[in-house]
């Protein structure tokens, strides 16, 4: 069930219009297009031929029973549209009146090593989609909502070569994916306000890119990390916990100067503040897949102690902190499946590991040595 009363009530409005142009002109309406990936013009040469490219893509034969021609059953194949709905007053809290503490999952590290890779952080929005290529892989606008990505520019239906081959907004050659749902400034419209993923799903505003990205990989309190396998899966956080509860929820969100709390809520930031989101991934690798049926059970979340659980064991700890200028109040929200109406809950975030073992045996040597690399 849906957390609020209160949708748009686009969907069937889209069906009647859809309709009432086939009985007057039996003719059939075509899809104006999904929020497909951009080409990263600062990177990409164009050569990819597996990447997700620009709006007029047709990479949408990943998506087994679409052609991706007809938006008179987009309704039915993309479902909830009907009940999507802005964040409530509620989905807000002053960060000041926030208990110091952090809950959620990970985030037990070693004291000393880390490895950092520097991806850039999207600033032009070249480099976004609505899919969902780890846990809706192959399925057009899968996430219905849009995604910032760094890393390798191919991320639609790619196989590994293709992302192995792709070109990459990462230094040291590092063509791994990182993606996480974009933040929009409620104020202003987005230029895909009537696109899938936009505004066909809920998603109203203008994107407001990071202001910084910092990802870096942490060691474990317990033993040595080992090498995380090429093609390894990562997923944390649950884009559904709004209404499938908090079993994979692990939303983290503070401002700075206030990192020593965090909140499953927007935080209301004071005065020079600058919002903050922290994505913590499981880190305890059974030691033989990359991937799993649910796409998550392979890896899992440290014990409390941070040690991992048994057949499992410890690789470099990924954590995301995303760092905005958001706009005043609380006209921010993070971008969502329609049903879930923006609830903060619901931020998540993914990767496919894909640094060249070179430098992932650099990275372990960082970490378990206790050098910041």
């Amino acid at each position: 069930m849906p957390r609020r009363g209160r949708h748009r009530m686009t969907g069937p409005v889209r069906l009647l219009a859809a309709a009432a142009a086939l009985l007057v002109t039996g003719g059939i309406v075509v899809a104006a297009g999904s929020a497909a990936a951009h080409e990263d013009s600062g990177s990409d040469s164009g050569s990819d031929s597996g990447a997700a490219s620009s709006q007029s893509d047709s990479g949408d034969s990943g998506d087994s029973g679409d052609s991706g021609d007809d938006d008179s059953g987009d309704d039915e194949q993309f479902a909830g549209r009907d009940q999507a709905s802005p964040p409530d007053d509620d989905d807000y809290v002053d960060i000041t009146q926030v208990s110091p503490g952090a809950d959620g999952k990970g985030g037990q590290f070693s004291p000393a090593g880390t490895f950092r890779t520097d991806c850039g952080r999207n600033a032009d929005g070249a480099h976004r989609n609505s899919d969902n290529f780890v846990l809706a892989p192959g399925k057009r606008n899968g996430a219905q909502h849009v995604h910032d990505y760094v890393g390798t520019t191919a991320t639609f239906d790619s196989s590994d070569d293709q992302l192995q081959s792709a070109d990459t907004t990462c230094g040291n050659g590092d063509r791994s994916t990182y993606y996480w749902p974009v933040i929009r400034d409620l104020n202003g419209t987005g230029d895909d306000e009537d696109d899938d993923g936009g505004g066909k799903d809920g998603n109203e505003g203008s994107i407001t890119a990071p202001s910084s990205v910092d990802l870096t990989f942490h060691g474990n309190p317990k033993e040595d990390v080992v090498a995380a396998p090429q093609a390894l899966r990562l997923a944390t956080g649950d884009a559904k916990a709004g209404t499938e509860g908090d079993q994979n929820a692990n939303a983290k969100w503070t401002c700075t100067g206030f990192e020593d709390r965090t909140t499953t809520k927007y935080p209301e930031c004071p005065q020079g503040s600058r919002l903050v989101r922290i994505l913590d991934f499981p880190s305890c690798w059974d030691g033989e897949n990359t991937d799993s049926d649910d796409h998550r059970s392979h890896v899992a979340f440290p014990e409390e102690d941070g040690s991992c659980g048994e057949g499992t064991q410890p690789i470099p700890a990924l954590r995301m902190t995303l760092t905005y200028d958001r706009p005043d109040g609380t006209d921010f929200a993070v971008d969502s499946f329609p049903d879930q109406q923006h609830d903060p809950k619901t931020d998540h975030a993914s990767s496919i590991n894909f640094m060249p073992k070179s430098l992932m045996k650099r990275a372990v040597r960082c970490i378990n040595d206790g050098i910041a690399c």
